[in-house]
């Protein structure tokens, strides 16, 4: 059974991942936070921004919890095809 290639995540691209995460965020907080609008206004925005924040992470790990899936699916149907085929004996009188 042959292993899947493993892409490992370098420390470069988690540190610019991180660092877009960051400064988009404060982006964003900064441009609802100096809006010219009342504080409700800038309450509702800051609420919606949250919330999409929090839902794109949870996206993000359905996404990946279903990739991981697929993977250990097709992992196990693979395993169990070569052990069929390993087993299986075309010579032999019965399977004629």
């Amino acid at each position: 059974m042959t292993t899947p290639v493993q892409r490992p995540t370098t420390a470069a691209f988690f540190v610019q991942a991180v660092a877009s995460f960051a400064l988009s965020l404060l982006a964003v907080g900064l441009g609802v936070a100096y809006m010219p609008m009342g504080p409700w206004e800038r309450g509702f925005l800051a609420i919606g921004v949250l919330f999409l924040v929090s839902s794109t992470f949870t996206l993000a790990k359905c996404v990946r919890d279903r990739q991981e899936m697929q993977e250990v699916t097709t992992r196990v149907d693979k395993a169990r095809l070569d052990k069929l085929i390993t087993e299986h004996d075309p010579f032999d009188p019965k399977n004629l």
